[in-house]
């Protein structure tokens, strides 16, 4: 079963089931995918809905540190709610050793010694881990080794 397919099918239980902080955030999910889909012209595979919800990961999380500043906990709990159902779709986190690892044979791969060559080591990086880790993280620790 696609992720899309199972996405539209967790929509119909949670309409059958009257939970509508799950119903909201799931229509949410694919609105996105399917305004994705009628703007290109395209049928979505697994990645692109993949890196859809990984986006939209990074807008929840982005959203609760600015919510947390203003004191507004009623958002970010709604926020923090969205964010873990969104993560029940992607795959399953990656641990700090496993990114590190592949950092490394990245790193290696590529030939990177500076900072200048931190494109190239996100370019390779990036389809391995879309949706497997917070990309600014991994971002951040590579600033930090060729740094």
């Amino acid at each position: 079963m696609s992720l899309k397919d199972r996405i539209q099918q967790d929509m119909k239980a949670a309409m059958r089931s009257g939970d509508k902080p799950r119903l909201g955030t799931i229509r949410l999910m694919l609105a996105a995918i399917k305004q994705r889909e009628i703007d290109e012209r395209i049928e979505l595979g697994d990645a692109e809905a993949t890196a859809i919800l990984d986006k939209m990961v990074k807008q929840r999380r982005e959203s609760i540190s600015q919510f947390e500043k203003a004191g507004r906990d009623d958002l970010v709990a709604q926020e923090a709610g969205e964010l873990t159902l969104i993560q029940e779709y992607l795959p399953e986190q990656l641990s700090e050793t496993e990114i590190n690892a592949l950092i490394d044979a990245a790193m290696t791969d590529t030939g990177a010694t500076s900072i200048k060559d931190m494109g190239k080591v996100m370019g390779q990086l990036k389809p391995k881990l879309q949706g497997r880790a917070d990309m600014s993280a991994v971002s951040a620790l590579i600033k930090s080794r060729l740094g």
